[in-house]
């Protein structure tokens, strides 16, 4: 880090508002090329800033020409780099380079100005607009002659710039800079020794420039020296003799040979042209050579039989005046002169493509009138055909089946055989021989593609024709008639059959069922080909059908979610300017493509004129400042539209509160919220009380029907025996006989009540004789006078004085408290 400098200034008074605006300037050097995320500098040390204050005042860089190098970390006070700095790019040659921003503030505003001083890096190695130099020089030049060469660029600056030149070899040549008068430098090759073009007609130099960089990084250009010459060598025939031969009946025009003369020289001197010096023959009437490339030529009648041997002087000859000479000697061949002639013996004209190798086809023989080579006869069939010709004798010939035959390639052949004899030039007859090969069923159908792929709009009708798949069998006739089967598959556990079908005929793939994209995006299923030979031949497709969306789902809001139980606002500050973000509407469409493509209205608001909501990205902002007159309740509705045709849509209700503190909205929606929350509570309440009556109604039902059902079998033991009084027993729990002899498993306690009338049917009820215990046997019943008589003593026992009562226990048998 440089050196920094903070200034301070006083504060200011802007717009009736009171902004403490402190004025401070920091500096820092630093390298160009530095990674990003590097520290610049601690801005909030050198400012004297604490950590807080950046948070609290939303401390942000300000460049005013919206480039940002450098961004600032608000959580460790420190400058990084945010983009790689290039000084080139950025000051070109200008001294020194710079950053300059400013750090802004607010609450209070405050603004601080800073300045990163880039160094420059020795980045950049020198390097010529061109990387080749050509010249042409003559090699009559003379030592000292000076030549400028192209100057080599470099982008850095001070000692990483271009620095020095150096040249390679330095046999004929050195450099020397000038310097010019606006402080730059312009280089010149010299020319040190003389140029021979003839021991060397071609230089190759290399021009090194080098800064002063530490590494120290070059550039390099070629420089290429061409040495014109001078007339000073004569021209040379590459050959001494030439050799060419030549057939008797050769056409006219026939090139028996090319000679070639080279001169040293260049230009003029070194342009030669050929003659035949020969004058005293008529070989000036048999040949002809081309004064310019040299090219011996035929325009006579050549007889072997009138001449077989040759000699032709030739000479070349450059524009200086020297020449050279050579000569050519032609030897006349004899040619042949008969053709073959071919006679076919025998010839099946039908052959089956299920026929072996080696079958034969066709017998030929060949007859050549002429003798020796000449006379010799060889035969060849066409290469790309399955024939080939077998000699059986001489001059016998068959030609048979060299490979398989397929019918669908090759339903027929022109099968060409060619006789030539061993002259030269061999002379050669052909005939051309028809042959049709029979079908036999050896090829499955083919699809015409490999796979298929078909496209179908969901909620389709059933029966639906989707595709159409199609095979061709190469065969012929009933071998060829197709019939298309579908394969049996699963798709999702279920037969692809309850999906589509295929019909046998035509291909044609029908739809069994109405799709859903939303449930099933595509499916594959095989298609197999039949033909009709025997036995048959299948081949098989994979079709995958797309099922393509149609718009049939409306958009799902996922933001902001509506909750009936509570009451969900934005909150927007007073504060908040033209275009500040109050919150953004998220939603989706299961659908795809261009049915997903999702529009945003504002349908109705409070006040439509505060807000607007972003078409493509749901985002409400507000499109005037906020004003103290503006309703602190805000209630916008938002439609969102997706682009399906027809459209379908879906509304969210956005509740936005214009307040700068949370308590002023608590205050401003709390009778909202005690309604919702009074509804929410009396729903409650209803649907408990409904439950509760429900449950005790249910309760009483049982009730009622049980004390029925009690009172019921009470009146049949009270009526029971001719209006007998009914004797209800009740013993107490963990009552225990106390009997010796065990003859009465319970003592038993008794209850007897009076009625009026025992024969009548209504019951009068006294008071409950409880006190009165006696003890029988299961099942025994009192006779009539002594339940006379128990009544009579349970009388006698309520003149008893009050103290005397009866008791109850466990472990002995019933009686008075006095006694038994």
């Amino acid at each position: 880090m440089s050196n920094r400098t903070i200034v301070r200034q006083v504060p200011l008074l802007l717009m009736f508002v009171l902004y403490s605006s402190t004025h401070g300037q920091v500096s820092y050097s630093i390298p160009e090329e530095m990674a990003k995320g590097s520290v610049v500098g601690n801005i909030a040390q050198d400012l004297g800033l604490d950590l807080k204050r950046l948070k609290s005042g939303k401390a942000r860089i300000y460049t005013g020409d919206n480039t940002e190098y450098i961004e600032l970390n608000k959580e460790r006070g420190v400058l990084l780099i945010k983009e790689r700095v290039d000084r080139e790019a950025l000051c070109g040659q200008t001294t020194p380079c710079a950053l300059h921003f400013q750090v802004i503030l607010d609450n209070p505003m405050e603004f601080y100005s800073v300045t990163v001083e880039i160094i420059d890096v020795n980045d950049n190695a020198p390097s010529f607009k061109k990387n080749q130099m050509k010249f042409k020089i003559s090699e009559s030049a003379l030592p000292g002659t000076r030549f400028v060469l192209e100057k080599a660029m470099d982008a850095d600056i001070g000692t990483n710039g271009l620095q020095s030149y150096s040249i390679h070899p330095e046999n004929n040549f050195a450099l020397k800079l000038q310097n010019l008068a606006n402080g730059g430098k312009t280089v010149e090759m010299v020319l040190q020794k003389p140029l021979d073009r003839e021991t060397k007609e071609h230089i190759a130099l290399i021009l090194i420039a080098t800064d002063g960089g530490d590494p120290k990084l070059s550039g390099t250009a070629e420089i290429h020296i061409t040495v014109l010459d001078a007339n000073d060598n004569p021209p040379v025939f590459t050959q001494a003799i030439y050799k060419a031969t030549i057939t008797e009946n050769a056409p006219k025009g026939t090139l028996l040979v090319t000679v070639s003369a080279t001169d040293a020289d260049l230009g003029s001197y070194g342009k030669i042209s050929y003659s035949i010096t020969n004058s005293a023959d008529d070989t000036l009437e048999l040949f002809q050579i081309n004064e310019d490339d040299g090219e011996l030529r035929l325009i006579g009648d050549m007889d072997y039989e009138k001449v077989q041997h040759l000699e032709l002087d030739i000479q070349a000859s450059d524009e200086g005046g020297l020449t050279d000479s050579s000569k050519i000697i032609v030897d006349v061949v004899d040619t042949n002169d008969n053709k073959p002639i071919i006679n076919i013996m025998s010839k099946s004209p039908v052959l089956s493509e299920d026929s072996k190798p080696g079958t034969v086809i066709t017998m030929i023989n060949i007859q050549d009138q002429d003798s020796a080579d000449n006379g010799k006869v060889h035969c060849l069939t066409d290469k790309d055909m399955p024939f080939t010709l077998k000699s059986t004798s001489n001059n016998f010939f068959s030609l048979v089946t060299d490979g398989n035959l397929d019918r669908e390639q090759n339903p027929s052949y022109n099968i060409s055989v060619t006789c030539s004899d061993e002259g030269v030039p061999p002379l050669s007859s052909s005939i051309s021989l028809s042959l049709q090969i029979s079908d036999v069923n050896d090829n499955a159908p083919v699809f015409e593609k490999s796979s298929y792929e078909a496209f179908v709009l969901e909620n389709n009708s059933p029966g639906l024709s989707i595709f159409t798949v199609k095979a061709v069998d190469a065969d012929w006739n009933q071998n060829s008639r197709v019939s298309y089967i579908m394969e049996e598959s699963m798709v999702n556990g279920v037969p692809v059959s309850s999906f589509v079908s295929v019909n046998a005929e035509s291909g044609v793939i029908h739809a069994v069922r109405s799709f859903d994209y939303e449930q099933i995006k595509d499916f594959t299923f095989h298609v197999k080909a039949q033909d009709g030979g025997s036995p048959p031949l299948t081949s098989s497709v994979s079709v995958k059908v797309f099922i393509q969306d149609q718009n049939d789902n409306a958009p799902q809001i996922l933001y902001p979610v509506q909750s009936s139980g509570s009451l969900v606002a934005e909150i927007v500050p007073r504060s908040a300017d033209l275009g500040y973000l109050v919150t953004k509407v998220v939603a989706v469409d299961v659908d795809s493509g261009q049915n997903a493509w999702l529009s945003y209205k504002l349908q109705k608001g409070t006040d439509r004129a505060l807000f607007e909501v972003g078409t493509q990205n749901g985002e409400i902002r507000t499109i005037r400042q906020v004003t103290d007159k503006d309703t602190v309740k805000q209630k916008l509705t938002v439609v969102v539209e997706d682009n399906g045709q027809p459209s379908r849509s879906a509304t969210v209700n956005v509740n936005v509160a214009l307040a700068d503190s949370f308590p002023e909205v608590l205050s401003e929606f709390s009778d909202f919220s005690h309604d919702k929350e009074y509804n929410d509570n009396l729903t409650f309440y209803l649907v408990l009380a409904l439950a509760v009556v429900s449950f005790l109604f249910i309760v009483s039902i049982i009730a009622i029907l049980s004390v029925k059902c009690y009172r019921w079998r009470r009146e049949r033991m009270f009526y029971k025996s001719n209006g007998n009084l009914p004797v209800i027993p009740y013993y107490p729990p963990l009552y225990a006989d106390v009997g010796g002899t065990g003859t009465l498993q319970h003592v038993y306690n008794y209850e007897v009540c009076r009625t009026t009338d025992s024969r009548k049917s209504g019951l009068k009820y006294g008071r409950s004789c409880s006190q009165s215990i006696i003890s029988l046997d299961n099942g025994s019943t009192l006779p009539h006078a002594q339940r006379e008589n128990l009544i009579s003593d349970d009388f006698d026992d309520k003149q008893k004085p009050p103290n005397q009562d009866w008791r109850f226990n466990q472990n002995q048998r019933p009686g008075p408290s006095g006694g038994e």
